[in-house]
């Protein structure tokens, strides 16, 4: 079988597993800290077609770069405001490094040459987990790092913070595109990571 097939069908499963739980995390999180959007708008659940985005599954196919639906939230509900935003920003990367460690773990009690499809497997769905958690606490919008950034902004700009949580997308896409390097911040960390993990 052709190799390029063998890593979609590989990575694929594992990042679709990491991406459910990510969003899935942020929406029990919200829902724990007063806020029942998510759960109103069916997103408290671990179905991944519940989270998937058309256009952003269409590009992790083509690609291998795609993004979820972002899970709707109210901070207005929360009974402490700063505190669940900062809870429920950073639980999908937290789940992402769960996973990480979690899959790790169950690395050191295979056999590579009894299993190497479920080393592979395994190791695909650590470093994926490692990369979305980190890519996610960038500051760009609509990512989970920009949210953290408007707990600390004056109510004064709250329209400034609205905005760019609307469109913030097209700011991420842009930057991307006119800026490629970004991404490699994260890369000595994740390489760091990975090799503290597997």
């Amino acid at each position: 079988m052709n190799q390029q097939i063998i890593d979609i069908l590989i990575s694929l499963p594992a990042l679709l597993i990491c991406i459910t739980v990510h969003e899935f995390a942020h929406a029990y999180v919200a829902v724990k800290m007063g806020d029942p959007t998510p759960e109103e708008h069916g997103r408290l659940t671990l179905n991944p077609l519940a989270h998937l985005d058309p256009i952003g599954t269409l590009m992790l196919i083509i690609v291998h770069f795609g993004w979820a639906k972002p899970v709707p939230i109210n901070p207005y509900n929360f009974r402490n405001r700063k505190q669940g935003i900062i809870l429920t920003s950073i639980a999908g990367p937290i789940s992402n490094f769960l996973m990480a460690f979690l899959g790790a773990f169950l690395y050191r009690f295979i056999s590579p040459t009894q299993n190497p499809g479920l080393i592979l497997f395994i190791e695909t769905f650590v470093q994926i987990n490692i990369v979305l958690g980190l890519f996610n606490l960038l500051p760009f919008p609509p990512l989970d790092g920009s949210r953290l950034i408007t707990v600390f902004i004056p109510p004064k700009y709250n329209h400034i913070a609205n905005f760019l949580e609307r469109y913030g997308f097209f700011f991420l896409i842009g930057i991307l595109l006119l800026f490629p390097n970004v991404i490699r911040l994260i890369s000595p960390i994740a390489y760091k990571l990975l090799q503290l993990f597997l």
